[in-house]
């Protein structure tokens, strides 16, 4: 089982030292969330909460991710750092592809590009970008910075997108594409892709999509081998809930260790202790 850590809510200011020492302590990677701004009224409801409220308070720390890639990468050797989720129809798929490629570039294939297709209209409509239909968009920008991260000449002809001939450099090394969501919907687009990202769920709950993402798969003449599983578990704290999450083919935990020690309000010096305890608890090391 791989354990990536959690950057949600974090103070920006902590993420370089957090960031160190999971890469010293053995952990396999970093989560980095993804909001442009927040509103302080919407109209949209929170989609993964029972009251649709918000799961975090306003002034929390929203970090680029990309900028945020690129500096944590500087200061680590072997973590990956994947997006939780990044949202690419909230923008323009070269502006989006030049990040992501140069995020991808500085560490040195350590990036995996986790996605989602959004949720808050007022976000969208805030960055200049069509809410409806954004699925679709989704999809066609996917394919359209794959082709912009390959070398050489580029032309893309899309329903939404038209590119004329043109090249973008650095070239990134290769960046697997995970699809967030817990709908069918989502599953599908996961399903054509190299992984699928879980919210906050239950292990039974995530089982059962791993489940479906295998039907999804073999529909398409795929195998799950390759394919990578990455979920946050509300229910699994001892090795014998994770092993039989990994039994059930799922390979990677997002968690936020110090909140099993110290909560929600644990200092920095709190956070790297409880990545420290966590490790050994699980006789990790």
């Amino acid at each position: 089982m791989k354990f990536y850590v959690s950057m949600a809510f974090m103070d920006t200011r902590e993420a370089v030292e957090v960031a160190r020492a999971a890469d010293d302590l053995g952990y396999d990677g970093m989560g980095i969330p993804d909001h442009v701004v927040n509103l302080e009224t919407l109209k949209t409801p929170y989609p993964y909460t029972k009251d649709g409220k918000r799961r975090w308070e306003a002034f929390t720390d929203w970090p680029d991710p990309w900028v945020m890639i690129g500096a944590l990468a500087l200061v680590t050797t072997r973590l990956k750092f994947v997006t939780t989720v990044y949202l690419p129809a909230m923008r323009d798929p070269y502006s989006a592809a030049k990040a992501i490629g140069t995020a991808a570039y500085l560490a040195g294939g350590r990036l995996e590009l986790g996605i989602g297709v959004g949720w808050c209209e007022e976000e969208f409509e805030l960055l200049g970008q069509q809410f409806a239909r954004r699925g679709r968009r989704t999809d066609e920008m996917l394919e359209l910075m794959k082709k912009l991260w390959e070398p050489g000449w580029t032309e893309f002809d899309g329903e939404f997108y038209s590119t004329p001939r043109l090249e973008m450099e650095p070239t990134p090394p290769r960046i697997p594409i995970y699809v967030g969501g817990l709908s069918d919907i989502a599953l599908r687009r996961a399903a054509r892709h190299d992984g699928w990202i879980g919210d906050l769920i239950s292990t039974e709950a995530a089982l059962q999509r791993v489940d479906r993402l295998r039907d999804l798969r073999a529909e398409k003449g795929l195998t799950m081998d390759g394919f990578t599983v990455i979920t946050p578990l509300t229910d699994a704290f001892t090795p014998e809930h994770y092993a039989r999450a990994e039994a059930g083919g799922i390979q990677g935990i997002i968690t936020m260790p110090w909140m099993f020690y110290s909560g929600p309000d644990a200092t920095l010096a709190e956070k790297i202790d409880g990545l420290k305890r966590f490790r050994k608890d699980l006789a990790l090391d």
